[in-house]
């Protein structure tokens, strides 16, 4: 375990001037972002008695090896800095308040030309305007059924507009009004544009404008003789309201505010917002997080108001410009339980986000006080919910971590661990997969495919090549960086011209390879003829689950109750998954390529067109050959050749499946 004495800075020479400062490890890669007022006190309290340091707070200065600062002039550039380095950084150690990905949202694609509504579950896209979350699918789908009949916008998907575009009528929703039908021109553009514009309007909290205009359009009807239509417009208005019934008012004066509420234990703190739009709830979101070090609850506050608000701005300027450009997720008002210790500064900086006033208010006495407090109750009942489901599992991957430490005799806690796996089929579409984790946790943006180049096509004894192929390609320039600057290696971490971090610019602590001995050696031989020496490889057989170490005659055998083997079992079937998911996809096309290129008289352009016209090969061949032929250029004799050929007998065809030597 790195001794933190040794980056210790020197007495004295620590300002004790506000700042940012950022711990790297032995590889530049910054490890944790934070700010204070005295940069000094902060610091100090780092490398004092490791005894004292809260678990996560002593792995983290344990595993680091030098620290450096910035120092600022005001409590506004420490916000923008600190929140712009942990997006850029992405520091394993710091906290962050991710979007929810479980809560289902209403979901509007205004970057396309005829945008689209439904229901949405994920992390947040630029260019599409979100609503909720909602805590159920079906209460989204109850309430954008009401309101279609209101605002007929798109709800298809892609390839069913696109199909209905070619057949020239519309879907049922078109025929019974709930759909304004764009896709046969029934509305241009803009016109279905300014249809999603109201709707967004309304479900922005721009309600009571909306009915009045509605009653207004329903009162000329009237007096026009005009009762079918007036018909219509009341019962536009009654679906309206009884949309609106479904958001019980809880602030009477109207008010636009954010409602914030956590609620903490010694080892992970939940944190529930309460989006409020003209006095109605419109949305609930809700996070459990790991507690880092000894965070009150003010540092808490200012933590997740600078890193949510400035996510949530950052993808509000990605929407398209136009009429309908939504408003900032940053409301006038945002209730806290207290305020953070620097609120003046943090309401000048959401103001520069918002453009125009914020305030940050803890709540006195009212209606505001008591949603507050409904809001507060809903943190501890997640906070509840949460170590229920989840009893231990921080404690395991902590335990797991350990032990894989003292069991492979690592300097350090593999914080970051990665995996290879091979998958083929009789020798063919040869392809590898490398996933990631990173502190007991995958970190699926750092997941690589890998077609295999030299081993491809040789039979099934090529596993062990192909492992040796895919390691030679994953650590090859992590070796060149270190050729380029020796002295200098922990700095090539960092990209010089963009100043931020290089995919896999640092190494893992261990690296596993999905098989036995034969699978293990060739890893190693290929870290050795490049001369790495820091990294741990293993592999784990999936025939009794025995770790292999290299050159080693007999396997470690870990107790089946073993935390490690638990995540090295997870990380090893990950890495499996994500090899069979390439595999069966590069297979697939590739036989469907062959079965097409076999049809007389279907050359590259129409077989392009089939497949983006149906979107998958599945769909073209579950088509009928009256709707190939409705793929431009297919004529009736070709549609018949295409749908017998992607139709025959397949029982040929060789199952998915992996071979490999463990």
């Amino acid at each position: 375990m790195p001794d933190p004495s040794t980056y210790r800075p020197a007495p004295g020479s620590i300002p004790i001037e506000p700042g940012v400062y950022r711990f790297r490890d032995s590889g530049g890669r910054v490890l944790y972002v934070g700010k204070a007022k005295s940069l000094r006190s902060r610091l100090n309290s780092y490398f004092a008695d490791l005894s004292g340091l809260q678990p996560r707070t002593r792995k983290m200065v344990t595993t680091a090896s030098s620290v450096e600062w910035t120092v600022v002039g005001t409590e506004v550039e420490a916000l923008q800095l600190e929140y712009n380095w942990i997006k850029e950084f992405d520091p394993p150690f710091n906290v962050r308040y991710r979007d929810d990905k479980s809560y289902p949202v209403l979901a509007v694609t205004l970057n396309e030309e005829f945008p689209r509504l439904f229901v949405y579950r994920g992390p947040r896209k630029k260019g599409v305007r979100y609503f909720g979350p909602y805590s159920h699918a079906w209460a989204i789908r109850e309430t954008l059924d009401l309101l279609l009949r209101v605002f007929p916008a798109r709800t298809c998907s892609g390839g069913v507009f696109r199909r209905h575009q070619q057949l020239g009528r519309p879907c049922l929703l078109g025929y019974i009004g709930k759909c304004s039908a764009p896709c046969t021109g029934q509305v241009d553009a803009a016109e279905h544009q300014q249809i999603v514009a109201d709707f967004c309007d309304f479900l922005s909290g721009k309600t009571d404008r909306m009915v009045r205009e509605l009653e207004k359009r329903m009162s000329v009807a009237a007096e026009a003789l005009d009762f079918e239509r007036a018909a219509r417009l009341r019962d536009d208005i009654g679906a309206l309201k009884r949309a609106l019934e479904k958001q019980a008012v809880v602030l009477g004066d109207g008010t636009d505010a954010d409602v914030v509420a956590f609620a903490a234990d010694e080892l992970e703190v939940a944190v529930q917002v309460f989006h409020v739009r003209g006095g109605r709830v419109r949305g609930q979101r809700g996070w459990v997080i790991e507690r880092v070090g000894e965070q009150d609850e003010p540092e808490m506050v200012e933590e997740f108001l600078t890193q949510f608000y400035g996510e949530q701005q950052a993808l509000a300027r990605d929407l398209p410009e136009g009429g309908h450009k939504a408003a900032s997720p940053i409301p006038k008002t945002v209730l806290v339980p207290v305020l953070p210790p620097g609120a003046e500064g943090l309401e000048r900086w959401l103001s520069d986000l918002r453009g125009s006033s914020v305030r940050v208010r803890v709540p006195q006495r009212g209606d505001k006080k008591a949603l507050a407090e409904t809001v507060h109750r809903n943190a501890r009942e997640a906070l509840q919910q949460h170590k229920l489901r989840r009893a231990g599992d921080l404690t395991a991957r902590s335990a797991a971590l350990q032990e894989l430490q003292d069991t492979l005799t690592l300097d350090t806690a593999p914080l970051r661990i990665e995996c290879i796996d091979i998958s083929h089929v009789q020798g063919t579409d040869v392809v590898g997969s490398l996933v990631v984790f990173e502190d007991g946790l995958p970190r699926k943006s750092d997941y690589r495919h890998y077609t295999i180049r030299e081993a491809a096509g040789e039979g099934r004894s090529n596993d062990v090549a192909s492992i040796a192929e895919v390691t030679q390609r994953r650590f090859a320039r992590y070796r060149k960086s270190l050729d380029h600057h020796e002295a200098e290696a922990r700095f090539e971490a960092i990209d010089p011209d963009t100043g931020k971090p290089r995919r896999f610019a640092y190494p893992p602590n261990l690296f596993v390879v999905d098989g036995g001995l034969p699978q293990v050696n060739a890893a190693s031989a290929v870290l050795e003829e490049l001369g790495i020496t820091d990294i741990a490889v293993i592999g784990l057989a999936k025939r009794l689950e025995e770790v292999w170490l290299p050159g080693e005659d007999y396997p470690v055998i870990l107790p089946r109750t073993s935390q490690a083997l638990f995540l090295l079992q997870r990380v090893r079937d990950e890495a499996h998954r994500f090899a069979i998911a390439f595999h069966r996809s590069k297979r697939s096309r590739r036989m469907t390529e062959s079965v097409l290129d076999s049809i007389p008289g279907l050359g590259q352009t129409r077989k392009t067109a089939l497949v983006s016209h149906f979107g998958s090969v599945a769909r073209l061949k579950a088509a009928s050959v009256g709707e190939i032929t409705e793929v431009p250029g297919i004529g009736t004799a070709t549609a018949a050749a295409v749908h017998e050929a992607l139709n025959k007998d397949s029982s040929a065809e060789p199952s998915p499946g992996k071979a490999s030597v463990e």
